[in-house]
């Protein structure tokens, strides 16, 4: 069996640091270099839930792409929750490492993993990375549909295709506009609407789309805005992950056993439709 130290630089290789945002906060948080891995546990977010769960599992390794502590911290006491997930992963000798930004601009990426689970082709980056000569890596990415869709059934597809949430999938736009080409981007992706625009896409998909720039983001253009759940547009990563792990163990003669984690640690748990109003005016502001 590889020791952590030989996966942490396997993981290196797939998602180098060096990739990641200057705010970001990857790489391994606990764990004993020296110590053996056997099993490994892709996750989104490294919650109780999930630290429980590599427990139950006998992991070795979790793996998420969500920092635990991504603005810094004094304390790891248990008295906290991320303190109470450090404490449960160290007292079960389970290490913590974390692909955030670096796995969002890598070849494959995160956005990779969103358009395979829509079935759309990708044409390239939405913003590439300067420093990849072969212009693949970046944030983002570049699609076509493979039959086009008018914007409501693009939206109705992507809920049957991304893991169900209580969001589901919201659009903005004529919805009997058609759809050919999207900009997809895995996690909160209003930060990039300049580059949708410029790249003169159909539609964007991605989430946690806010209501000022949601809105000025429509004035600007008739480009049709799909907002998922932040939740469901990365999960997909983690099968990705898990498949690229499983090759670099192959490659390795490691044997590694590599699962990935189907709790739903989205934080919403319901969803109420809006009903219409007697007088079609809806709720004052």
């Amino acid at each position: 069996m590889p020791a952590l130290s030989e996966v942490i630089a396997a993981l290196d290789t797939l998602w180098p640091p060096a990739g990641a945002e200057p705010w970001d906060a990857v790489g391994t948080v606990c764990g004993e270099p020296d110590a053996e891995v056997s099993r490994v546990l892709v996750a989104v977010d490294p919650v109780q839930e999930v630290a429980d769960e590599a427990v139950a599992l006998g992991a070795d390794l979790l793996l998420t792409h969500h920092p635990l502590y991504l603005r810094g911290t004094t304390t790891v006491g248990a008295h906290t929750f991320k303190g109470r997930v450090v404490h449960t992963l160290i007292r079960h000798e389970i290490a913590l490492h974390v692909a955030h930004t670096n796995a969002d601009r890598a070849d494959p990426g995160v956005s990779d993993a969103l358009a395979e689970a829509l079935d759309l082709r990708v044409t390239g980056p939405l913003v590439p990375d300067p420093d990849d000569p072969a212009g693949r890596r970046g944030l983002g990415r570049l699609c076509e549909l493979p039959t086009p869709l008018s914007v409501a059934a693009f939206a109705q597809y992507a809920a049957e295709r991304l893991p169900a949430t209580a969001q589901g999938v919201r659009a903005a736009g004529d919805p009997d506009a058609v759809v050919r080409t999207v900009a997809v981007c895995g996690g909160s992706g209003d930060s990039l609407f300049d580059a949708v625009r410029a790249a003169g896409v159909d539609a964007y998909l991605t989430a946690d789309l806010r209501h000022h720039p949601a809105s000025e983001a429509r004035e600007h253009s008739h480009l049709a805005l799909l907002d998922a759940a932040h939740w469901a547009t990365e999960w997909p990563w983690c099968e990705q992950a898990a498949a690229q792990l499983d090759a670099v163990s192959q490659r390795n003669g490691w044997d590694l056993r590599t699962h990935v984690s189907h709790a739903v640690t989205d934080p919403w748990t319901a969803h109420a439709a809006s009903g219409v109003h007697p007088d079609h005016s809806g709720a004052p502001n």
